[in-house]
């Protein structure tokens, strides 16, 4: 176990390999920017990012209404943990997540910020600040500042960390990632340098992450396992380990005790079937490694791989097997730019910037290599930047990125229902605003599939397919057999007029629905504006 009073030697000590060419490497690229310029870019491109996303967007993409529709019924049981959630399908949802976040957000709405801004500002304060922890992390593994630097620039602006932590959602993702990453530097703190007095906070940070987030625990306790396999493998390592992983379970247990009480442990497996559970075998491997969409994405798929070949080209085995474990065992791309970030600046500053002075007649100075670094950096801040605003049309089935599941005349229209329908009455709402829909008028919706991943695997099936067969329909023929063939019976009917979104593709109604439904006896329009349309149902149509 490395000395704790000694760090390593960055610029010398091999990355899970043999000693390499890396102090070669360094030298040959050598900076012609003092070295705090390089760390100093760092949240310099995080806030670009999130100033694009900020500026674009007045309401978030996606969806968090049943997030502050949870931190609501936190702060109805005086801070306790309800039981279920209400107003989401016809008996509502057990409530089984884990409720760090939501009891944050609780406190924010007790405090008096709207659920908007408390969607926007959470996930775009953690995203801007994550970026920040990664550089540690890249600076412990990789063997100079600046490629420290580019791999947190780059892992600042990949399309795939940004669609799941700026956006909504990631009121609960942005902090379950910031939680993970700052778990996993002091996992390399703890076996590569044996400060074991960090061991009490790794145990903390374990705690928390398990009470944010199910997934990003996953990613925590595999990237430490890692860290210790490759770094320490010592007995006293490994007691360190299991006294992080078994006491932030403990820390953890009044929370998951009261779901199992309530709910059973049948739970939390029924909700790791909705979402595609650990490992996958050969089809997992095909789908992170081999089909991947030729999108604005491929690039950073390209850089990351091909900075694992140069890696297990150079014997420095941690980060491949870091990223191919992401892959695999958990089969979200995003955990796999965690390594793939580290690699692929390692790539340019090692083997491309070398390469071009050699081939493409750059001048052999200094500044060359720092223009082209620079150049990379560029070019991979303008896509982030693009995607975070919503610019780009490399989202599902080509719609915009970071799509907002709803709007100002959505919000409207929500409103009119709070204050103009009876309290109890059910709705059925087409269009991702569906998933705020609760949260804003405190009336339920009889189909969709948030929440329900709690239940079954085959009722969140349904649900899915349900909300998509009706949220799709053409006329009021559609609607109706819709609802009578799943025995569904609204008061009330929400309708999206213009554009909107189904579970995040965009699509732009031309009205023929509102139409058919408006000359179809058994839906009566009692609201209306510029983004949606409400019609009570009043009997069975003919």
């Amino acid at each position: 176990m490395a000395n704790s009073s000694s760090p390593p030697d960055r610029s010398t000590q091999s990355i899970g390999g043999r000693a390499s060419h890396t102090l070669s490497s360094a030298r040959h690229t050598a900076d012609s920017l003092p070295e705090w310029v390089w760390p100093a870019l760092v949240p310099c491109v995080s806030v670009v990012v999130v100033l694009s996303y900020l500026l674009t967007h007045p309401y978030p993409a996606y969806g968090a209404g049943l997030y502050l529709q949870i931190a609501e019924e936190i702060i109805a049981h005086g801070y306790g943990l309800p039981e279920t959630i209400p107003l989401y399908t016809e008996t509502g949802i057990p409530f089984a997540y884990p409720p760090l976040m939501f009891g944050v957000a609780a406190v924010l709405l007790d405090l008096g910020l709207d659920p908007i801004t408390i969607s926007l500002g959470v996930p775009v304060l953690f995203t801007a600040v994550h970026p920040i922890v990664f550089y540690f992390i890249a600076r412990e593994l990789l063997p100079s500042r600046r490629q420290a630097a580019v791999a947190a620039m780059l892992l600042a602006v990949t399309p795939d960390t940004l669609q799941w932590h700026l956006s909504a959602g990631g009121l609960v993702r942005a902090p379950a990632f910031f939680l993970a990453l700052l778990g996993i530097y002091t996992a390399l703190r703890v076996h590569r340098r044996g400060e074991l007095k960090l061991v009490a906070v790794g145990t903390i940070l374990f705690a928390l992450t398990v009470l944010t987030h199910p997934v990003y625990t996953v990613f925590f306790g595999m990237s430490w396992l890692l860290v210790y396999l490759f770094f320490d493998r010592t007995v006293v390592g490994l007691v360190a380990g299991a006294i992080v992983a078994g006491g932030g379970v403990v820390i953890a247990s009044p929370w998951w005790l009261q779901v199992v009480q309530l709910h059973g442990p049948g739970i939390f497996f029924a909700a790791a079937g909705t979402h595609s559970g650990l490992g996958g075998g050969l089809g997992r491997l095909l789908d992170s490694f081999v089909y991947i969409d030729a999108d604005i994405v491929l690039p950073f798929y390209l850089l990351s791989f091909a900075g694992a070949a140069w890696f297990i080209k150079t014997r420095r085995l941690f980060l491949p097997t870091w990223l191919i474990a992401s892959g695999y065992v958990i089969g979200k791309d995003r955990f796999m730019f965690v390594a793939g970030s580290m690699m692929a600046a390692a790539l340019v500053v090692e083997l491309v910037v070398p390469w071009l002075r050699r081939h493409v007649s750059l001048p052999h100075s200094r500044r060359a290599g720092t223009i082209v670094t620079l150049t990379v950096v560029l070019l991979a801040a303008s896509v982030g930047v693009a995607f975070a605003g919503g610019m780009l049309d490399s989202a599902h089935d080509h719609s915009s990125t970071q799509p907002p599941f709803m709007d100002s005349a959505d919000e409207k229209a929500m409103n009119w229902v709070a204050a103009n329908t009876e309290p109890g009455t059910q709705f059925v709402v087409l269009g991702d605003a569906a998933e705020w829909f609760p949260l804003f008028t405190d009336r339920g919706i009889l189909i969709g599939p948030w929440g329900v991943e709690w239940t079954t695997p085959a009722q969140y099936n349904h649900q899915i397919e349900l909300y998509n067969d009706i949220s799709e329909c053409g006329d009021a023929d559609c609607v109706t057999q819709t609802l009578a063939t799943n025995d569904v019976s609204p008061d009330y009917l929400y309708v999206p007029k213009g554009e909107y979104t189904i579970r995040g593709v965009e699509y732009t109604a031309d009205g023929s629905l509102r139409r058919s439904l408006i000359d179809t006896r058994g839906y009566e329009p009692v609201y209306e504006n510029d983004g949606a349309i409400v019609f009570r149902v009043t009997g069975r149509a003919n």
